[in-house]
């Protein structure tokens, strides 16, 4: 920015703008344009602008004529017209030179800190919140209530707090008002209040100094119940505005007779804010009490009456809040109970006392005298309600007090004086349940109960859970968010406990402090409480002697354990579950399986019962003896818990003879049993068990245990006794709990114990006999040695197990060992056969007996060996276990190294049967024992350089070539390094070596050979001595310069200038002698250089080199080499250029693109470069300020120019462009005669501003859930137009106002090359309305305005939305019948109903069960919609003829509309109760089998029925009988077709019974024949059941029971179980039959499905054959879908050159909406489209509704912007009038042109009445004709027959007026193409085929899938009837069939002929005595 100067010669062109800077104001101004310190001076500046500001500082500081100086501010902005006016008052202002100028002393500048108001109001948004996940409200009314109760705190009287809650919008807006009746406030106190955090102790409430009065601390009382809560100055703001927005504070002293009123609102901060007035200022009105003429909102109206009720008051303070926000108002409306228990909790104690609300307590008049009182008034007519806290009953403390069954008192002692009271209550569990109290809005879980026990209960659960113990108060109110957990003393011990944990669950307590104890400002927290409380210097001490409330110290936790231990004991009712071990599933049990905990121990009535204790039932059938194996309780625990009862699991005793375990009720045992008693119980049936066996040896021969024989040694025989532990023998075992008694076995089993494992030897097993017991004979085939266990066992017979009932039966073993026998013969071990000469061997040999095991060698044994050609000798033998000739030794001569000589060795052995032995053995050289070393030449001398040969072999002891594996022969030459040969294969090897010495002084050297071979720890050495001589190679070179008399060291390093050349370069060359050596042609040759490859031979046979040409960078060093490669000799330099004189001025451009507006990120270099670019040393550090810069655009004030030591150079600093347009900047530099230019590329600078390039046209309106075609294009720029392709910035779519949901995709995300971005709308959802879409970038963090489009979302009147079902709901569903019609709605998104829906699209959902939420369960079974009746609506769906299932229950009917692959919409789910049908019989509730029955004396043989019930049911078996009572009359009669038998009588000779029946039932609980009934014997008879209603009833169908009578009662039971078997089988036959048919009426029903959908299929094919649509009989869903496809393009082709109206016609799918003009005609011809079109005008785009209503609606919507019409408001005549030359159906003449009506060209889409109508009214009688003579005639020839004529519009684009007024532009049609909107042509008849044909296609595809649909259906359930389980069913059947035929077959056999019994009395009268006739 350029500096802009201001001198006293130029004020007048700054005076021109005439600015005057109208308000106040005073600014500080230092003079900074000299040096020195000057203080500030203050200088008003109202009424001046800056031209006479500036003469003022002129004045003021004295400043010179032509000085010149910048005004700026402390920021360094310089000052203009603009910035001057905008000057804030207090601003510090600097007289500068310029604006860069240093200060040359320290300035001040005064500043002011006001907090925003934002403090106070937004204050309670940050202090409360939701507090344990609960609601703040409460505690934010609390903060009012505390300041109520501090002002009522020294009332005489009664203490009462209202809080109103006026929600009644007839008496304004929501308001809660606090009124108290406490001391009120004066207006000082009042302005005191309304300061921020102005606590009680800086309160100054007195308008004197002398007045006022320090806070004096109330005096302690119980449970600090002070009410001095009002203390820090905050709560009572914060609470306001958290609540709402404004206050009313409304106060009056008994001192004064004014009433002040102060109101504080966020609405009055904001204005002065906006008007720069004091934000925290206020007014107190003063008035007198009733006075509310100030009140005049209408919204305030309920302040009357408040202001009304201070008449009379003395003091009271009401605090008015409004501007309540939502969720508060809504908060009170739905939660008003929980406000008022939480408030009743937190004032618990200022409420009910310091004992709270106790019931236990008689009610005293000592209750406190406060009252706080919440009232909610709601709108009429719901009645307002009133709530007195004192008679909440359910707030926490309440019921933790009432629940309570003793309490724990003490007190806690803190540094330096802090004192907490605290009570612990106990709630003990009762019998079956907790009694620690609950939040009452927590949800109760009810018990389950299980019939079939009588120790019912439900699984414990902790009392408090995770909940802490205490609740924390201060001064007596609730501190909710600070809880105490619990303390150390009384927290459950880890181990040791006294009392079980759930003990210390069952807890709560209360702790009461003073303000001695911090609390937060907004009383939710306690600062550090718990951290107090926790200190090791607190001191806990009980309370004792009751209400006296002493306290003694102690220890506290004693006594803590002691009350507890007290309560536990004396208040807690169940039984002590201990040792719990796991959760298990009883299968034992029909019910209640899972989950059963089990335990180890429980503690009963002070008895502990343990596991692993015996114990005995009691009352139980047998009397049980056991073990306890564990403890069940029924439910989920994990510990040790308490229960009423539960199981006990024991095993019975003893276990060998029940094997059995057994579960019944803890309440059986039997507890006077004591261990003495059961156990000898178990002893005396333990004392039957096999207990030993008795072992005896009949020959004498007994083998004592762990005997030793010999191999061949006999066992046996052996006689063995079974024994019990009284000594009685016994065979068999005794009887246990399943009544059997099994025989006993023996078996004798031998087994080997070999190396291989254990193998058996032989088992058998031996019978018992009475005279000889078990016995088993002798054994003789124990010849293998080893040990040997013999086992004897008892066995039980039949199974051959040795466990009887997990118990081993008795057992004897023994042991004992088989040896080997005497020497008998020897063999020799394998030894290896290869021997080496002088190599010592062993020979093992082993000693046998006669069965071939090893033994003992004999003493004194003599080995002898012998060997043909070879020397042998052994040391020693070893005759110990076994028998080894050791150090055999043999020696001799081998011919070669590699060949073996075979020898045979005799071993000879005297005093054996079997003596000699012969050994082959191979014999190969020894081991090494010389070295021979032989030089290949005699010679010993060598010339330095040649090699030297050696022969080496390798000699055994007898002098033969040994080879051994690793034989390496080391060789050493003095100066070399060592070298080894290997001698491993042949036992030679040869050894050659180059020597190459360094020769000292040409001389001779003799060097020594040394040869060693280390093999089995022997060194082998051998040596010589070799003379080296000098030899003639070259060896050194030397390089050197003849004119510069230069010598070259190697790696020496040369400077020399840049780009010279170095010259007169020779070399020499030298040998090991230190002699020169000649230079011929072939050393030449050998020469090589590395600066270059052109070199001169005869120069280099001269000794000269190449001349070197020096580099030009000062940075390119070069090593050379100057090399002899015969010989490899090398002399090395370094070449090191320095630079020259500087010859022009160097910049470095390090980054060349810079941003406008940005400095450039790297500084620019200068440097003095020679003429090689190397840089020089000749800058110098003034040179800086010698140096210029120049370039378009530059801020050349922020380029500085900067010395760089390190090198000599100068750093261009703060290089940046600030206007112009980006492309290429030269900048050229200058320095002396020195001149550097440099380009540096000027990009578009940081973005600043997104623009709109194109997107859609305005205005845009879209459907809700749909997308904008065009996409929106925007261009990104930075703050001076220029593009900017920066692709870091991010834009995003935002609405205003919020709801609206945007999805956007970017199609070049995200800026292309040119910084567009193309943004595509694809979807909008949101409400309906008007939006602005808001385009912004951000990038870093910063954000970028852009556009904003305006635009409205409407609702999509085709997108289905809804299912709406309506049926007869209080219809009955009766089972069996027909549903209801079923009607269903599709509604659209925009509310009206869909049309133009298949019904294929919309199925029906039936299922049985609960609800599913959203979607029908896959169990559900589908109907489809019904065919639509000639009078249906177009827009409804209907369900026909839906049958209702047979069975009665709850079922849901559910419908869904699926369009093509669309997601599925689906309705409500409908619940539907099904009831049974009309009664028609009667029916057990259960199948009964057909008794049998005898005449026997036994009342079991002659039961008929027993514990039956018969209901009445309708035809599906539902029952039916609902309110129907009577009789059933119970009667016995005989089969059909059989009525000459005798029949049977009921007890007490009754031949009918009646049984009561109510409500449809029957019970009959025992039915039989008398005894001795009459009755045939094997004859069959039916009981009949006659239902007897008592009101008329159309008759039931009785019940029918056959049964079977015989006289035998054997007979009869026999009969009764083939009956009942034959029963089973018949239902299992009906069962299978029944599911068969079922499966058969399923094929038959999937096949009809499938026929009817081929018939439809079919049918509608034939369809389409008359349509000319031919369909293949193989067609496939991809054909059809490709037939649409092709049909859908086909429409598309027709209707591309037609003719269309592209205005955009949103209103047209809203509710009683035609839609625009332009959309509700089509015309054919182009000529007449035109003119018509012209001829309406802006009317085309007029929207049409068919309703006022409609009308007004968009036009509210529109916000009046759309032309609408109203049809219901337009009248139009209903005659219809012909042409004007037409009368009674003649001409008057022959018309010119080709007229016609204009409205006649019109073709109608839909709804032409309403059209009709509309273009009726736009139109009236408009005529078309063809040109305007044909026109004007027309007109003459009507008018003259005096007949009016209408508008006349002719084809050329004329027209002539009603008036007949033509010509001028008015009347002249501009070109089709200008016009703004034209009708679209009709679609081509054509199209409407193709699409007819298209709708019929889809229709047709939908038919083919549902034919496919049913066929697959049907062939899978065709899969399933032939499936092989299916298969197995129906065999299971046939064999089922089959036995019930035998069974039947059986049944005839057994029948007898009847014979006829009569009663006794009959008999004795004839004197014929009755006999039972025999079987």
């Amino acid at each position: 920015m350029q500096r802009q100067s201001f001198s006293s010669g130029s004020p007048g062109a700054l005076q021109a703008s005439g600015l005057r800077v109208a308000n106040s104001r005073t600014v500080r101004v230092y003079d900074c344009l000299h040096e020195g310190e000057v203080p500030p001076k203050l200088l008003e500046t109202k009424g001046l602008d800056i031209n006479d500001f500036l003469q003022l500082l002129r004045k003021e500081f004295k400043c010179l004529p032509k000085e010149t100086f910048v005004l700026v501010t402390t920021d360094r902005v310089t000052l203009d017209f603009d910035k001057f006016r905008e000057l804030k008052d207090g601003s510090t202002l600097y007289m500068l030179q310029h604006e860069r100028q240093n200060l040359p002393t320290a300035t001040e500048e005064n500043i002011t800190y006001t907090p925003h108001f934002h403090t106070l109001t937004e204050s309670g948004t940050y202090e409360y919140h939701a507090s344990k996940g609960q609601e703040p409200l409460p505690y934010v009314l609390a903060e009012l209530i505390d300041n109520a109760l501090a002002a009522t705190v020294k009332n005489t009287s009664e203490r009462r707090i209202e809080i109103q809650m006026i929600l009644d919008e007839s008496l304004g807006k929501p308001a809660i008002i606090v009124l108290d009746n406490g001391c009120g406030m004066t207006s000082k106190q009042l302005k005191n209040w309304a300061v921020y955090k102005l606590s009680k102790f800086l309160r100054g409430d007195k308008s004197f100094q002398s007045q006022t009065e320090s806070y004096v601390r109330p005096d302690p009382v119980t449970r600090s119940l002070n009410s001095d809560l009002s203390y820090f100055g905050v709560g009572g703001k914060q609470a306001i505005f958290f609540i709402g927005d404004s206050a009313r504070m409304i106060t009056k002293t008994e001192s004064s007779p004014d009433v002040h009123e102060l109101v504080i609102s966020e609405e009055d901060f904001m204005s002065k804010e906006s008007k720069n007035e004091d934000v925290f200022s206020g007014t107190i009105k003063n008035r007198r009490p009733g006075d509310s003429t100030h009140i005049t909102k209408n919204d305030e109206n309920f302040l009357h009456s408040i202001i009304a009720a201070e008449q009379g008051k003395k003091s009271f303070t009401a605090v008015v809040i409004t501007g309540i926000k939502p969720k508060n108002i809504t908060f009170m409306k739905e939660e008003f109970d929980v406000l008022t228990r939480q408030l009743s909790h937190i004032y618990h104690y200022y409420i009910h006392g310091v004992n709270g609300r106790n019931l236990t307590i008689p009610s005293t008049n000592s209750k406190p005298d406060i009252d706080i009182v919440l009232m909610m008034r709601k709108k009429p007519p719901q009645l307002p309600r009133e709530v007195n806290l004192r008679d909440i009953e359910d707030d926490m403390q309440s019921l933790y007090i009432n629940s309570a069954a003793d309490t724990f008192e003490f007190k806690a002692v803190t540094r330096p004086d802090g004192t907490v009271e605290g009570i612990i209550r106990y709630h003990p569990f009762l019998y079956d349940k907790e009694t620690y109290p609950k939040e009452p809005n927590a949800a109760q879980d009810s018990p389950s109960h299980d019939k079939d026990y009588d120790d019912d209960f439900q699984a414990l659960s902790r009392a408090r859970g995770k909940r802490p113990i205490f609740d924390c108060f201060w001064n007596g109110r609730l501190i909710p968010s600070t809880t105490v957990s619990e303390f150390k003393w009384c927290s459950c011990p880890v181990r040791d406990a006294p009392v079980p944990a759930e003990c210390y669950s069952r807890i709560s307590g209360v702790l009461f402090t003073d303000d001695a104890f911090k609390v937060t400002q907004n009383k939710l927290t306690f600062m550090d409480l718990d951290l107090q409380l926790k200190n090791k210097d607190t001191i806990f001490t009980t309370a004792v002697n009751g209400q006296n409330k002493t306290y003694k110290r102690g220890s506290i936790e004693r006594e803590f354990t002691q009350w507890l231990t007290k309560c536990h004991q004396n208040f807690d009712k169940q039984v002590k579950f201990q040792g719990y071990i796991e959760t298990i599933t009883r299968t034992d049990l029909k019910s209640r399986q899972h989950p059963w905990a089990t335990f180890s121990a429980i503690e009963w009535d002070g008895k502990v019962y343990k596991a692993g204790q015996l114990v005995k039932s009691l009352k139980t059938q047998p009397i049980y003896y056991g073990t306890v194996c564990r403890f069940l309780l029924y439910g989920s625990h994990d510990g040790d818990t308490f229960g009423p009862g539960g199981h006990v699991e024991i095993i019975r005793e003893p276990r060998d003879l029940y094997n059995m375990q057994k579960a019944f009720a803890i309440s059986k045992i039997d507890r006077a049993a004591t261990d003495e008693i059961i156990k000898k119980n178990i002893d005396i049936n333990n004392s039957k068990l096999p207990e030993k066996l008795k072992v005896e040896w009949p020959d004498g021969n007994q083998w004592p245990p762990d005997a030793v024989r010999p191999a061949g040694s006999s066992l046996g025989p052996i006689k063995v006794t079974i024994l019990n532990s009284k000594g009685d023998s016994m065979s068999c075992m005794p009887k246990g709990a399943q009544g059997s008694a099994p025989r006993l076995s023996v078996r004798i089993t031998v087994t080997y114990h070999g190396s291989d494992g254990n193998t058996q030897e032989f088992s058998f097993d031996a019978k018992y006999y009475s005279k000889f017991n078990y016995w088993f004979h002798k054994y003789e085939n124990l010849t293998k040695i080893g040990k040997y266990t013999v086992t004897l066992e008892a066995i039980l017979n039949e199974s051959s197990s040795s466990v009887s009932r997990q118990r081993p039966l008795p057992s004897f073993t023994f042991q004992f060992t088989i040896t080997a026998g005497e020497a008998d013969s020897f063999v020799l071990e394998e030894i290896c056969q290869t021997v080496r000469v002088g190599v010592p061997f062993e020979i093992p040999l082993q000693i046998k007996d006669a069965y071939g095991h090893l033994t003992v060698p004999p003493p004194k044994l003599i080995p002898l060996l012998k060997c043909s050609g070879l020397e042998l000798t052994y040391a020693s033998v070893d005759n110990n276990s076994t028998f080894t000739i050791k150090g055999v030794t043999a020696s001799g001569k081998v011919q070669n190294y590699q060949q073996s000589k075979n020898y045979d060795l005799k071993v000879s052995l005297v005093g054996l049967k079997n003596d000699t032995q012969i050994l082959k053995i191979n014999l190969l050289p020894g081991l090494p024992r010389s070295l021979h070393v032989t030089l290949k030449e005699n010679s010993l001398r060598i010339e330095n350089g040649n090699q030297v040969d050696f022969n080496i072999e390798v000699h055994d002891v007898a002098g033969n070539i040994t080879a051994n594996p690793k034989q390496m022969v080391g060789c050493q030459i003095q100066g070399c390094p060592p070298k080894t040969v290997d001698c491993s294969k042949t036992g030679t090897g040869q050894f050659g070596m180059p020597i190459n010495l360094k020769i000292i002084k040409g001389e001779s050297q003799i060097l020594k050979v040394n040869f060693e071979l280390i093999i089995a720890g022997n060194v082998l050495l051998a040596s010589k001595e070799l003379t080296v001589l000098p030899s003639t190679r070259v060896v050194r070179m030397d390089l050197y310069s003849h004119e510069d008399d230069l010598v070259f060291k190697n790696n020496d390093k040369i400077e020399w200038p840049a780009g010279g050349v170095l010259e007169n370069l020779f070399y020499k060359l030298y040998d090991e002698g230190g002699r020169e050596v000649a230079l011929n042609a072939k050393i030449a040759s050998q020469i090589k250089v590395t600066w270059t490859n052109d070199v001169n031979l005869k120069s280099l046979m001269k000794g000269k080199l190449p001349d070197l040409h020096v580099p030009t960078k000062v940075s390119d060093r070069h090593f050379h080499q100057v090399t002899y490669q015969d010989q490899f000799v090398s002399s090395s330099f370094a070449i090191i250029p320095h630079p020259g004189e500087p010859t022009r001025l160097k910049a470095t451009v390090p980054e060349n693109v810079v941003k406008l507006g940005e400095t450039l990120s790297k500084n620019i270099i200068l440097e003095l470069v020679d003429q090689y670019d190397n840089l020089t040393v000749n800058l110098t550090p003034p040179c800086v300020n010698m140096m210029s810069v120049e370039a378009e655009g530059l801020e050349k004030s922020n380029v500085a120019f900067l010395w760089q030591e390190e090198n000599s150079s100068v750093a261009v600093t703060g290089v940046r462009f600030m206007s112009g347009t980006p492309g290429s900047r030269e900048m050229c530099f200058a320095y002396s005669d020195y001149v550097a230019h440099v380009t540096v590329k000027v990009t578009p600078g940081i973005p600043a501003e997104l623009k709109l390039v194109s997107g859609p046209a305005q205005p845009l309106q879209v459907l809700n859930n749909q997308g904008i075609s065009t996409p929106f294009v925007v261009q990104l720029c930075d703050k001076w137009g220029n593009p900017s392709p920066d692709q870091r910035v991010f834009v995003e779519i935002n609405t205003s106002p919020q709801g609206l949901q945007v999805l956007s995709t970017v199609s070049s995300p995200p800026f292309d090359g040119e910084g567009k971005a193309c943004f595509n709308v694809d979807q909008l959802s949101g409400p309906k309305g008007n939006y602005e879409l808001k385009f912004q970038g951000s990038l870093n963090n910063m954000y970028i305005d852009g556009p904003s489009v305006n635009l409205t979302v409407l609702r999509d009147p085709k997108k289905p939305v809804n299912l709406s079902v309506q049926y007869d709901a209080p219809a009955k569903f009766s089972a069996g019948g027909v549903f209801p019609v079923f009607t269903v709605t599709v509604v659209s998104d925009e509310g009206s109903p869909v049309q133009n829906l298949s019904p294929a699209f919309l199925s029906m959902f039936l299922w049985k069960g609960p609800s599913t939420g959203n979607l029908p369960p896959q169990k559900a079974s589908q109907m489809k919609c019904s065919q639509p009746l000639q009078n249906d609506r177009n827009d409804r769906f209907y369900f026909r003829d839906k049958k209702i299932p047979e069975l009665v229950g709850n079922y849901f009917i559910q419908f869904s509309l699926q369009v093509c692959k669309d997601e599925p919409l689906y309705s409500v789910q409908i619940p539907v109760n099904v009831v049974a049908n009309q009664p028609v019989r009667l029916s057990p509730e259960c199948q009964i089998s057909s008794p049998s029955v005898s005449y026997s004396k036994d009342i079991s043989h002659r039961i008929l029925v027993t514990d039956m019930t018969l209901c009445i049911v309708d035809m599906h078996g539902n029952p039916a009988g609902q309110g129907l009572d009577g009789r059933v009359s119970v009667s016995i009669g005989c089969p059909e077709g059989d009525g000459t038998k005798t029949i049977p009588l009921f007890e007490y000779k009754h031949s009918r019974c009646q049984i009561n029946l109510v409500d449809g039932k029957a019970r009959i609980t025992n039915l039989a024949i008398m005894e001795n009934s009459p009755g045939e014997n094997g004859s069959s008879y039916t009981l009949l059941f006659q239902p007897e209603l008592n009101m008329p009833f159309t008759p039931l169908e009785p019940y029918k029971l056959p049964f079977n009578f015989y006289n035998d009662s054997d007979y009869q039971r026999k009969m009764s179980e083939m009956t009942k078997k034959k029963d089973e089988l018949t239902n299992g036959i009906k069962a299978y039959k029944d599911m068969f048919d079922t499966y058969r009426g399923l094929l038959k029903m999937l096949t009809d499905r499938y026929n009817d959908a081929r018939h439809i299929e079919t049918v509608f094919q034939e369809r389409l054959s008359s349509m000319n649509i031919t369909i293949s009989p193989a067609v496939t869903i991809q054909n059809i879908t490709r037939m649409i496809q092709e049909k859908t393009d086909e429409a598309e082709r027709i209707c591309v050159p037609r003719r269309v109206c592209n205005e955009p016609d949103p209103f047209k799918a809203q509710p009683d909406v035609l839609g625009k003009v332009c959309h509700l005609a089509t015309v054919h011809d182009d000529a007449a489209a035109w003119v018509i079109s012209w001829h309406i005008g802006n009317k085309m785009k007029c929207v049409v509704g068919k309703t006022t209503e409609a009308a007004q609606r968009i036009y509210k919507d529109t916000k009046g912007v759309q032309m609408v019409l109203a049809l219901d408001s337009v009248y139009v005549s209903p005659d219809r009038r012909s042409l004007p030359h037409e009368r009674n159906g003649r001409m008057l003449f022959d018309p010119p042109g080709n007229l016609v009506s204009a409205r006649s060209l019109l073709v109608y889409s839909e709804d032409q009445e309403s059209c009709g109508k509309v273009f009726k009214t736009l139109l009236g009688d408009t005529i078309v004709i063809d040109d305007l003579h044909s026109a004007n005639t027309y007109r003459r020839e009507v008018v003259r027959r005096k007949i009016p004529c209408p508008t006349l519009l002719t084809r050329d684009g004329e027209r002539v007026s009603s008036q007949g007024i033509f010509g001028g532009l008015q009347n002249k049609a501009p070109p089709m193409g200008t016009l703004e909107y034209v009708f679209g042509a009709p679609l081509p008849p054509q199209y409407i085929k193709v699409t007819e044909e298209k709708k019929m296609l889809v229709e047709y595809k939908t038919l083919v899938e549902n034919t496919m649909k049913a066929e697959h259906d049907k062939e899978q359930h065709f899969i399933a009837m032939t499936s092989p389980e299916n298969e197995a069913h129906k065999q299971e059947m046939l064999a089922k069939q089959e036995q019930l035929s035998k069974l039947e077959r059986e049944l005839e056999s057994m029948q007898t002929k009847p014979v006829k019994r009569q009663l006794e009395s009959d008999a004795s009268t004839s004197g014929i005595s009755a006999k039972r006739q025999k079987i």
